[in-house]
């Protein structure tokens, strides 16, 4: 036996389909992005419909690690409790089974007829979906013609004693599941691990038994992705990580002494195949009840454990609890995952919710800025101007997010959203900035050379800017919800405020002729106030045209 050709061959064939698979999913994440939210966005409604979702997106983007993602961010949003987090999760299992279904038809000898055609569409399609249509079956074909080298490169094994006794002592339970589960951790593939033993299986090395114990093993090595995932991130995030880490390992421990059981079922009610006898028929009959088994092990698991997703929600709670410290003198993003950043539509509506974060902070600024401007002490004015560390710091994170967004293989319409974000975020920004640099800069100018704004003006100053922070309010309240009305309020603010500015502006020039103290120092910090109070209104309406801009369409057409 060629035992090079053979390692060859092996690796070969799972490069291609581990490539393959890679390629699928990320085609797939691009094309029902938008489907993947409407659906996720429902998971609400009760254990039963969060376990159906789970298993649809699942089942679409050939992703759990995904699907957990999207559910901790709606979670940490206070979208979705974790108890519907916990049958979402449970839920994920079964889709990845969807795969094992497709390698066990003997499909395998089409690899290429599909990476033909899948490379002309992508290559001749006229639009990026098309061509992420054409991705997607070449991803798919790669996947078949990586099974059929591994089986050709295994065939010489079934004359090798030695790999023959090996495949025998799989029938141990812990000896296949520790197997399976350390090749599935190193690769980071359920999908890989099935794909190996559905080959194996084709070739008559392993029984049925054998198969269900390295598939039960596979789904407790797919934990470790989960886990490494939420390494470093919110609690939520690794709470999501050890239910998946549970719900699989109880799991396997609930059915590893029911094997043979399983296998009668299985056997019952797969295709049996007529006149092979011995390897022959083994490596005809067992893919398909491997696939068999290996989804109705996942139902039957979901069906079971659907009923205790507020114990495992309680149990993981207790587990990883609330830390204790406190919070981080710099604030965090809490939306932007890279995991979604291979879904373009989902990062992006993480980036809706974390300018939805930023613009309460900055909203806040604005809010609070005349009174300790015009009245505050200078603890106070440091307090401010200290809250722009967390607007900057927010910026900068959905900035950079965006970055490396724009850098994915996105099409058109994304493409102008990221635009839209980005000059968005720099509004909000500057927005905070404002505030920052020159409204409590004034108000320290204030302190030093004792200046005192009268009550008269202060009335002024107030009415102006009780407009202007509704203009703040109302164009991030449409960015963040889509609200064409509340964008059309603020660009129809602007002569109701232009009026404001000019009496504002006239009390503010009689009053130079006043008989007091440092008239004139007051007078250019009072024009001033007003000067960066107007440019605050400016950048609000700056947000509410991009809002409408975009919800129009008028971008695209642009």
């Amino acid at each position: 036996m060629d035992i090079t050709a053979l390692v060859i061959g092996l690796t070969g064939g799972l490069a291609l389909f581990l490539y393959g698979m890679d390629k699928l999913t990320e085609s797939l994440k691009v094309i029902a992005g938008g489907g993947l939210k409407a659906a996720l966005s429902g998971m609400t409604r009760g254990r039963f419909r969060a376990a159906f979702t789970g298993a649809l997106v699942t089942a679409v983007i050939q992703s759990s690690s995904v699907t957990t993602v999207l559910v901790v961010g709606f979670v940490s949003a206070g979208l979705l409790s974790l108890a519907a987090a916990v049958g979402v999760i449970i839920g994920a299992n079964v889709g990845t089974t969807v795969t094992a279904q497709i390698v066990a038809f003997k499909v395998t000898e089409y690899g290429l007829v599909l990476v033909t055609i899948g490379f002309a569409v992508a290559f001749l399609g006229k639009t990026q979906r098309v061509r992420h249509w054409g991705q997607t079956l070449l991803g798919l074909g790669l996947v078949f013609f990586g099974m059929d080298l591994m089986s050709q490169a295994t065939n010489p094994l079934r004359s090798y004693q030695p790999f023959i006794d090996a495949m025998g002592r799989m029938e141990s339970p812990w000896l296949a599941i520790g197997a399976a589960a350390g090749f599935t951790a190193l690769v980071q593939s359920s999908s890989a691990t099935t794909g190996v033993v559905i080959v194996l299986a084709s070739q008559g090395f392993i029984t049925l038994e054998a198969g269900i114990l390295l598939i039960f093993g596979a789904n407790i090595g797919t934990c470790v992705t989960a886990l490494i995932a939420s390494v470093g991130k919110s609690r939520n995030a690794v709470r999501a990580a050890l239910v998946h880490v549970l719900f699989n390992v109880l799991g396997v421990l609930l059915w590893v002494a029911f094997v043979e059981d399983l296998a009668v079922a299985v056997t019952s009610i797969s295709p049996k195949a007529t006149g092979l006898l011995g390897i022959e028929r083994l490596a005809a009959e067992t893919p398909r009840q491997i696939a068999n088994a290996h989804t109705l092990f996942n139902v039957a698991n979901t069906l079971i454990f659907i009923w205790f997703t507020k114990p495992l929600a309680w149990l993981v709670s207790r587990i990883v609890r609330e830390s204790s410290q406190s919070a981080s003198a710099s604030i965090e993003p809490k939306y932007l995952d890279p995991v979604l950043l291979d879904t373009p539509e989902l990062a992006l509506d993480r980036v809706r919710l974390e300018l939805g974060r930023l613009g309460e902070h900055t909203y806040d600024m604005v809010a609070a800025s005349l009174e300790i401007t015009a009245k505050g002490s200078l603890a106070e004015l440091e307090a401010l101007a200290a809250q722009d560390d967390d607007v900057d710091a927010l910026h900068g994170a959905i900035i950079a997010y965006l970055g490396q967004l724009s850098l994915r293989n996105v099409e058109q319409a994304h493409t102008v959203r990221i635009s839209e974000y980005m000059t968005a975020a720099n509004h909000i920004e500057n927005i905070g900035d404002m505030v920052e640099t020159n409204l409590v800069e004034g108000g320290r100018r204030r302190l030093s050379e004792s200046l005192v704004i009268s009550e008269g003006t202060f009335e002024h100053l107030a009415g102006l800017h009780e407009r202007v922070a509704e203009a703040v309010f109302l164009s991030l309240k449409a960015l963040n919800t889509g609200d064409i009305a509340a964008a059309q309020q603020v660009v129809e603010m602007k002569s109701v405020l232009n009026d404001l500015l000019e009496v504002t502006e006239d009390h503010i020039a009689n009053r130079l002729r006043a008989s007091e103290k440092n008239r004139l120092e007051l007078f250019t910090l009072e024009t001033e106030m007003v000067e960066y109070l107007r440019r605050v209104y400016y950048f609000s309406k700056r947000i509410a045209k991009e809002v409408l801009l975009a919800e129009s369409g008028g971008r695209e057409a642009a």
